[in-house]
Formats: structure tokens, C-alpha cells, sequence
């Protein structure tokens, strides 16, 4: 077979995903917070974007603009000398400096309350203790290997291999530190914590010490009427040992903990107003864009090679506030989708939430699965029972005896309300809660599947949840 060189043209269709098209993805997918910083990072970046004053601002910084004139008139024409009297500490040129620049030589970090650390808070403990050096030494390295609940994850063996010392005196250490302030810190299991805490308090009790040392499994799993007939006590005197339990704290480094809450700030609002609801998106905070008239002017006049800069910026410009529109746009109609196919959750609650696939929703709005996907990621909507998640309407189906469907969130819904509202010594059990469901509401649901649905919601089972006191 002889090889040649021959040329051929060929058609054909492929899919490109220009860095446009990308961003306008990208920007659909992203949350409230991360849409807000990519803004921001544009118009650093692209000269071409501008924030339009509204209003509001231009009054604000007139307002703004004749109250710092006014101050300025009052430290140049003021007597300060005559007004703090023999109180004044300085002289009146020093006053005057002062008044101009009032922050000036005050660090920033002087301005904040910082909120104190369960390291420094101990260290600040052992410096002021009658530590020696290389006890303080072994107290960093341990304060290093703490976790947030305040429990050492090193062992002696470990800290020896970081801190020139022996294992006496890591160990001697360690028995230091427990008692300073949070008791217990430091310790290795949850066991030695509570004891700690005992030996501290003075409860010495031969029970109460046999029930943290060696049945706090048997307490976990509310087995109380063996633990009484070990220890030959009625259960009203184990009650009074679990009360005295209670009063301890099994994870001392809680309170010091790092972690802030997270606040959710909603995409959208839903609002009842007479016998329909109104849809409004949060744009609070968002800079509402436009080109930039100084750069378009300088466009005219310049050369080739700037021209060709400009142009790029341009498009990036005009492109990213299309793009923006096009995603609080697809946003409203996604939301206006979701609170008709969902009415009755809007007016009654989420009893009355259906069984919705993303399917539908992109045929009512006229767009692909994808786009809904992408755009129900990280939203949420305040609504008149609560903020939720977007993805939170789109739940799955499960029969009625009537041939109906009703959703899988509402199920999740009736089942922690029966669980709210059970006898907590006598609690329902998954096949009673499945029974309950099948002869009142006539949900067909099998013991299985409400063990899923109570185990995603957190709560135990009917073993765990019953109350022996």
C-alpha cells in the first residue's frame, strides 16, 4: 500500500467554550458573597467599569462633605485652651494636631476586641503561675497538640520527641496544666477529664468515680437498671448521680472555640400580598455597573495598540453586565417557577411540599437541567415560613393510597413533628412512626425509609430517646 499526501476538507459541528460563555457559567454557580467579590475584583481590575452614584450617595456625601467642613471650622476658630481649663494635659498647638488627626499613631489592631484563644488563655496562666522554664517549654508543645474540645492528641511518647525532657515531667506537667482554668483541658480521653473535674470539686464518691471510669458507654446507651443492680442503689439515687454528671463538662475547650456563626443573607424574598406572592432580589450591596465615560472618550484618539486594549476591556465590560443580568434574570424565573409548581408550601408550610424534579422546572422556564442546577447552587429565599435553600424544593415522591404523590420533605417534616410531640418514656418506634403515617395520612412508607429519613434529620433512635427519670 503506497503512502501520498492528499488534502480534504471536511464539515463538521463541535461545542467551544469561549472564556465569555465560561464566565457567564461561572457567575450562575456563584453565591451572593462570592458574585459580591468578583464584582468588586472587576472593577479593580477592568478601567472600563464603573459604579454608578445613586441618589442617595450623592446626598450622603454632600452631607458628608459640610459636616467635615464644619469640624474644621471648630478646630481652627475653637479655644481649647479656655474649654478644658487647668485639666488639659497638652499645650494648645498639640490639641490642635491632635483634633486634625485624631488616629494617627493608633495602631489598627489597637481598635479591635480580639475574641482570647484557649492557648493564650492558658499560657497567660502559666506565665503568671510558679511555672519553671522548662515546664512552660512542655506547656507550649502541649497547648500546640490541642484540639478544639480542649483534649491533648499527642501522646507522652510523641512530646518527648519535640520537648528535651523526660516522661516524668511531661506527665507532671500535663497534671499542672488540668487544673488550671478550664478544668479538665489537656486531658486524653473523656474519662480523665471528668475525673479531673472531681478531684477538683471533691467528689470522691466510690459510685460516682466507678461510673466515669468504667460504664459511661453503659449511660450513653441508657442502661440503667443493670448499672442499679450492680451498685445496689435505687434509681432514684442513680438519677441523682447522673444529675451530679451533668454538672460537669466533658469538653472544657468549647468555650474558646474559633468557629463563627455563618449568616445567611437570601438571593431572594417571597412575599404574600393579598392572594399572590411578590418576588423580590436582593441587590442590596451589589454596585449596579456602567461604562466608564472618561475611557470611552479616550478611545477616539488613541493608538493602535492602546485601541485594541481598550476594545478588549470594552467587551470584557459589556460582557460581564450582560452576564449579570442574564443571572438575576434566570434567578427571578427559576424562583417564579419553583413558587408556582410549591404554592401550597408558601401558604401553608412545609406539610404541603410536592414532589418537584429540576426537569420540570427548566420546561416551565424554557431552559436546560443544567442551567436550574447551576443557578439553585448556594441561593437561598426568604419565604413566609423560613430561609431555604433552593435545592431544599426539589425533593423526591412517594405514593398515597389515592394514586397522589406527596414530598419527601414533608414526610422528613410530619415525622420530626410526631417525634416532638411523643411520650419521651414511652417513644415511637420506625415501624410505629411508619403506621401512624400509612393509617392517618395514608402515606405508603416503609420502617426502612423512615430510619433514613430520622438518621438524615439527626435524630436517634427510639432506644436512645427514651427517658427513664
Amino acid at each position: 500500500m503506497g503512502l501520498e499526501l492528499r488534502q480534504q476538507l471536511k464539515l463538521s459541528q463541535q461545542l467551544v467554550m469561549t472564556p465569555q460563555l465560561q464566565q457567564a457559567i461561572k457567575l450562575l454557580q456563584l453565591s451572593r458573597l462570592e458574585l459580591l467579590e468578583t464584582v468588586q475584583q472587576e472593577l479593580l481590575e477592568n478601567p472600563f467599569l464603573d459604579e454608578k452614584e445613586t441618589e442617595a450617595d450623592v446626598a450622603d456625601a454632600s452631607e458628608t462633605l459640610t459636616e467635615s467642613q464644619a469640624e474644621e471650622e471648630l478646630v481652627r476658630n475653637a479655644d481649647w485652651e479656655n474649654y478644658l481649663g487647668e485639666f488639659s494635659s497638652t499645650s494648645k498647638q498639640a490639641t490642635g494636631r491632635d483634633a486634625e488627626i485624631p488616629e494617627e499613631g493608633m495602631s489598627f489592631e489597637a481598635r479591635l476586641a480580639s475574641k482570647p484563644s484557649l492557648e493564650g488563655h492558658i499560657n497567660w496562666q502559666m506565665r503568671l503561675s510558679n511555672f519553671t522554664e522548662q515546664e512552660i517549654a512542655i506547656g507550649e508543645m502541649i497547648l500546640g497538640n490541642l484540639d478544639s474540645n480542649g483534649y491533648l492528641q499527642a501522646s507522652t511518647e510523641d512530646l518527648q520527641s519535640m520537648v528535651d525532657a523526660s516522661s516524668e515531667d511531661i506527665e507532671s506537667t500535663i497534671l499542672r496544666i488540668q487544673r488550671l482554668d478550664p478544668v479538665g483541658v489537656a486531658s486524653r480521653t473523656p474519662q480523665e477529664c471528668l475525673l479531673v473535674q472531681m478531684d477538683v470539686l471533691g467528689y470522691d464518691d466510690p459510685v460516682l468515680v466507678s461510673l466515669v471510669t468504667d460504664h459511661l458507654e453503659d449511660l450513653e446507651k441508657n442502661r440503667y437498671k443493670p448499672l442499679a443492680r450492680k451498685f445496689k442503689i435505687s434509681m432514684e439515687d442513680l438519677k441523682s448521680y447522673l444529675d451530679l454528671m451533668q454538672t460537669l463538662d466533658p469538653m472544657p475547650g468549647t468555650n474558646f472555640s474559633s468557629t463563627e456563626p455563618h449568616y445567611v443573607s437570601p438571593d431572594v424574598f417571597v412575599y404574600k400580598y393579598g392572594d399572590d406572592f411578590i418576588i423580590i432580589l436582593n441587590e442590596d450591596g451589589l454596585p449596579r455597573l456602567q461604562m466608564n465615560a472618561f475611557y470611552m472618550d479616550s478611545m477616539k484618539g488613541a493608538a493602535h495598540k492602546e485601541k485594541e486594549y481598550f476594545q478588549e476591556k470594552m467587551r470584557s465590560a459589556a460582557w460581564l453586565m450582560k452576564s449579570l443580568y442574564q443571572r438575576q434574570r434566570t434567578l427571578y424565573k427559576v424562583v417564579e417557577s419553583i413558587v408556582g409548581f410549591q404554592r401550597d408550601f408558601f401558604e401553608e408550610g412545609v406539610t404541603k411540599l410536592k414532589p418537584l424534579i429540576l426537569k420540570e422546572v427548566a420546561e416551565d422556564i424554557e431552559m436546560h437541567e443544567s442551567t436550574v442546577s447551576r443557578i439553585t447552587t448556594s441561593k437561598y429565599v426568604s419565604t413566609p415560613h423560613g430561609i431555604y435553600e433552593l435545592k431544599f424544593f426539589f425533593n423526591s415522591a412517594l405514593d398515597l393510597d389515592d394514586g397522589s404523590q406527596v414530598g419527601s420533605e414533608s414526610v422528613k417534616a410530619l415525622i420530626k413533628k410526631m417525634i416532638a410531640d411523643e411520650d419521651s418514656k414511652k417513644p415511637l418506634s420506625d415501624e410505629r412512626i411508619g403506621d401512624i403515617l400509612k393509617e392517618e395520612l395514608e402515606v405508603n412508607i416503609a420502617r426502612r425509609t423512615v430510619a433514613k429519613y430520622r438518621s438524615a434529620m439527626g435524630i436517634p433512635s427510639s432506644s436512645k430517646r427514651k427517658q427513664y427519670f
